[in-house]
């Protein structure tokens, strides 16, 4: 199968679910703020806040997409690009027993789709901060996402995907992935320990992923994919209780990590122009958090006309607000 480029666009859920909208069939997309009948469309499970439309992103690649399973995992490919999805109850087999079964079954899909490089993981998970027996469940998801990697040969430190864990509402355990042929550059950064790092202090295992990928996605184009970023410096929580502050650091994380990545290649990168989704875990902390992103970005700022709003709670329980972001611009990566 001929190389394909990936293309990444954020657009109205309505016009991405337009008849007749594509010359191709979508790689795959995720949907916020509603859900959708459409095969190749996962909607995340967390309400839009501010009275927003219905948003996604959209996932396009080659002319032809192929479609199967691996287990739990439903998956298309191009042959180049792979994007899955898992929706798996617990069925009272515990949070870290159903990670790991999950993620078992994602890297078979890699083998399965022959793309065995993990670009970009999205982990939902119900009850993300609540106690699963003597550990909290996040950390529980941390120890089977974890063992999952180790038995799968998985870089577990330098080399992991970026990635994010949100807490859920309801359902079970949901991870969207995407996956390519060729290995990102992962990157971290500088003001913060990176999370594979993590002492004891926050469990038995360390979160797996790296703070952010660069990903050479075809057509001279890279895209920059920022996992998960909060009020932390070093590994500790800062400004406990002001959302405000929260939303100030987390963009200075945006900033260090953006810098960083412009180290490694010429695309020159910002965060104004990074298209965000912006996680909140209280709702009526969501004008704040926008006030305070309008206030250091500027009204007009792309990422404030693209940003996605919506409720979840955040994998500590004391971080009030989350940002994960992406953005595409043209260049390649430095030797």
């Amino acid at each position: 199968m001929a190389a394909s480029a990936l293309t990444v666009e954020r657009t109205p859920l309505q016009s991405t679910l337009r008849t007749g909208a594509f010359a191709h069939p979508p790689l795959g997309a995720l949907a916020y703020g509603e859900s959708s009948e459409a095969a190749w469309m996962s909607g995340v499970n967390a309400p839009i806040l501010l009275g927003q439309a219905p948003q996604a992103d959209l996932l396009l690649a080659g002319a032809r997409v192929d479609t199967g399973r691996s287990g739990a995992v439903r998956w298309r490919t191009d042959g180049r690009w792979a994007f899955g999805t898992v929706d798996l109850p617990e069925d009272g087999k515990g949070l870290e027993s159903t990670a790991d079964a999950a993620y078992r079954d994602l890297f078979q899909a890699l083998q399965d789709t022959g793309c065995p490089h993990l670009l970009r993981i999205w982990n939902y998970l119900p009850r993300i901060n609540e106690d699963g027996g003597g550990l909290e469940r996040y950390r529980q998801f941390n120890m089977g996402r974890q063992q999952a990697f180790i038995d799968a040969g998985q870089a577990i430190y330098e080399g992991s995907p970026a990635a994010c864990a949100l807490g859920a509402q309801r359902g079970g355990l949901a991870i969207r992935f995407l996956a390519g042929q060729a290995a990102p550059l992962a990157i971290e950064n500088p003001r913060q320990v990176s999370a594979y790092r993590y002492p004891r202090d926050y469990g038995p295992r360390p979160p797996t992923f790296s703070r952010a990928a660069l990903a050479d996605i075809g057509a001279g184009q890279l895209a920059l994919l920022i996992s998960g970023t909060a009020s932390i410096v070093g590994h500790a929580t800062v400004h406990l209780g002001d959302v405000a502050e929260q939303t100030r650091e987390t963009l200075r994380n945006l900033d260090a990590v953006v810098e960083a990545a412009n180290q490694r290649c010429n695309a020159g990168f910002d965060v104004g122009g990074l298209h965000g989704v912006v996680y909140v875990r209280h709702p009526a902390d969501a004008p704040r958090v926008r006030d305070v992103l309008s206030d250091t970005l500027g009204a007009d700022a792309p990422f404030l006309r693209h940003a996605v709003f919506l409720q979840a709670d955040i994998c500590r329980q004391d971080l009030l607000v989350e940002i994960e972001a992406h953005a595409v611009a043209r260049g390649a990566l430095k030797a």
